[in-house]
């Protein structure tokens, strides 16, 4: 290994370890707004994932690019129906059920 790849492997090693610290340490009541930030972070790999798909970089290069706009993308829909369902449980009930057992005709 070069001195550049263990400096590249230590870098990821260190990213990973502060970003598991930093989202252990978050409050459940702010997890829909780091959500939705950590959905316009994964669109923003996957337009660096699609511009390294086209760059043609010979076939391995096509090839990774292409796993990493699949892997980009599966997290960006799957972050996007995660926060949907989460917003969705702020949603006030139907007025239907919250009339109780007595409905609105009733005396």
């Amino acid at each position: 290994m070069t001195s550049t790849s263990v400096i590249q492997l230590f870098v990821f090693m260190l990213s990973g370890f502060v970003g598991f610290q930093t989202i252990s340490r978050i409050p459940p009541l702010l997890h829909t707004p780091l959500m939705a930030a950590t959905n316009a972070i994964s669109g923003i790999s996957l337009v660096a994932s699609i511009v390294l798909a086209g760059s043609g970089q010979g076939m391995v290069g096509n090839l990774l690019g292409a796993v990493a706009v699949g892997c980009a993308m599966a997290n960006v829909v799957g972050g996007f129906l995660i926060s949907d369902r989460m917003l969705g449980m702020f949603k006030p009930a139907p007025a239907a059920n919250r009339g109780g057992r007595h409905g609105a005709n009733d005396q």
